[in-house]
């Protein structure tokens, strides 16, 4: 019995339908035919507003122009699950005016003894054979032997780990080469590899080595110097594309670059902002990465990452409130913390 009224009562709503749009299309026949076109054009359009509501209700899919904003169901990006790593190298441009007639200053800073090896006019296609051959580069000579020498010079320093102090490398003078050719050109200016020095700091860390690729200067391209790409290399041969953060201008807090939730990322030190009329208390609460770093609700500490243009500017909260990021408004496909919170007793 109950199955009998369901169907009859189905068949009769698509019954009154039917007549309804048989009804509307004799109409618009009609107008067609006896009205001006500025009127058809606005009954055609109620028609379809109608038409639209009225399936709406019985349950089809319509546009989302066509719904209210409460029935539009808000989709948060997904989490992206991290790992906790730990990067024991860093390097940083250093002091003064590169070039390549003259060389340039670096700035490594290791967790452990390290050897620097700068490679001077290394060819593009030797570096990205070498990366992606999936041999364990964890020492200088493995990586020269990968290079198969086809760079213009190699210059080693030895790096403590409490060593904070610049390196000057640069090209041989007898060897008269103060640039490196027109564009686009075949080689890398210089390419900085670090690699762990003992046995057992290799055996320790994960990431095994890490290369900087560095734009330096010359007679013919005067760009100035800077860390072009950075990977990591790891004791199984994968390798890991080192990006930086963008941090929000008044992120106040600390974040250790070596020790980040996730992918490794050699972040560079966040921008600060101060102001003289702020009172002593308030300094200490903004040293202390406390208080009102979101963008958004300026009250909870930067703790997201959004992905993929990789902007930390808003906390947990206001993270699942927005598909597009509050500063670049690029779609926000994933997001990960920067922090993890303490585990649960």
């Amino acid at each position: 019995m109950v199955s009998f009224w369901s169907i009859w009562s189905t068949t009769y709503v698509f019954t009154v339908v039917y007549h309804y749009l048989d009804m509307a299309g004799s109409f618009l026949v009609t107008l067609y035919e006896y009205s001006p076109l500025f009127y058809i054009s606005v009954v055609s359009l109620c028609f379809l507003v109608t038409a639209a509501m009225v399936l709406g209700w019985f349950g089809f899919d319509v546009p989302v122009i066509l719904r209210s904003s409460e029935d539009t169901d808000f989709l948060p990006s997904p989490e992206k699950q991290m790992v906790q790593v730990t990067n024991p190298f860093s390097l940083e441009m250093g002091s003064g005016r590169a070039s390549v007639a003259n060389g340039v200053q670096l700035k490594p800073c290791c967790l452990e003894p390290c050897v620097l090896s700068c490679f001077w006019g290394c060819e593009v296609g030797a570096l990205q054979e070498a990366l992606q051959g999936g041999a364990r580069l964890s020492t200088p000579q493995h990586f020269q032997e990968a290079l198969r020498h086809r760079y213009l010079h190699c210059q080693s320093f030895d790096v403590s780990s409490a060593d904070q102090e610049e390196h000057h490398t640069h090209i041989p003078a007898d060897q008269g080469i103060t640039d490196l050719g027109p564009l686009p050109r075949q080689r890398y200016p210089l390419v900085a590899v670090l690699t762990l020095a003992g046995q057992e700091a290799r055996d320790t860390y994960n990431f095994v080595s890490s290369v900087s690729v560095v734009h330096v200067p010359d007679e013919k391209y005067k760009m100035s110097a800077r860390i072009l790409f950075q990977y990591l290399l790891t004791s199984q041969g994968s390798m890991y594309d080192l990006k930086p953060l963008f941090m929000s201008a008044n992120s106040m807090g600390d974040s250790d670059p070596t020790e980040l939730p996730g992918a490794p990322e050699d972040e560079e030190e966040a921008s600060r902002v101060s102001s003289s009329v702020l009172e002593e208390e308030e300094e200490d609460d903004w040293s202390e990465g406390r208080g009102r770093d979101c963008v958004v609700c300026q009250n909870a500490s930067v703790n997201r990452v959004l992905l993929p243009c990789r902007h930390a500017c808003v906390c947990n909260s206001c993270a699942c409130r927005f598909q597009h990021c509050p500063i670049c408004r690029a779609f926000i496909l994933e997001s990960f913390a920067l922090t993890l919170p303490p585990p649960q007793l």
